[in-house]
C-alpha cells in the first residue's frame, strides 16, 4: 500500500538549519505532486510547500524565503531544507499526496500522509 515515511526532524536553536525528508513508496511517485504541512499544538494543519512532477513550487507565505522543497524522482523522495529556523516553526511536519480537486493548500487536497516528524526550535 501507498507508504510515505518522513525523516530529519530533531531540536535545534533558533536561526538553526534542518532538512526532512519523506521517502514513498507504492505509486508512482514521479507523476504526482506532494506537499509538505506541519501542525502545532491546538493549531490546525498549515501548508508550507508543494512542488509539482514538473518541478514547479509553491510555498506559503510564512516560510517562503527560508524553506526550499525539492524532489528525486529516481529515489522517489522528496525534501523540505529548513532555514532561518524559529520558535515558531516549532511543530508536527508532514508530508502528503496530492490528490484531488480541493484546494492544494488545504489538507482535503492530499490523500496520503506520512506519521511526521517532530521539529523542536529552543530560543
Amino acid at each position: 500500500q501507498v507508504q510515505l515515511v518522513e525523516s530529519g526532524g530533531g531540536l535545534v536553536q533558533t536561526g538553526g538549519s534542518l532538512r526532512l525528508s519523506c521517502a514513498a513508496s507504492a505509486f508512482n511517485f514521479s507523476r504526482n505532486t506532494m506537499g509538505w504541512f506541519r501542525q502545532a499544538p491546538g493549531k490546525e494543519r498549515e501548508f508550507l510547500a508543494s512542488i509539482l512532477w514538473s518541478g514547479t513550487t509553491f510555498y506559503s507565505d510564512s516560510v517562503k524565503g527560508r524553506f526550499t522543497i525539492s524532489r528525486d524522482n529516481a529515489k522517489s523522495t522528496v525534501y523540505l531544507q529548513m532555514n532561518g529556523l524559529q520558535p515558531e516553526d516549532t511543530a508536527v511536519y508532514y508530508c502528503a499526496r496530492r490528490h484531488g480537486r480541493a484546494h492544494y493548500t488545504t489538507p482535503a487536497g492530499y490523500d496520503y500522509w506520512g506519521q511526521g516528524t517532530q521539529v523542536t526550535v529552543s530560543s
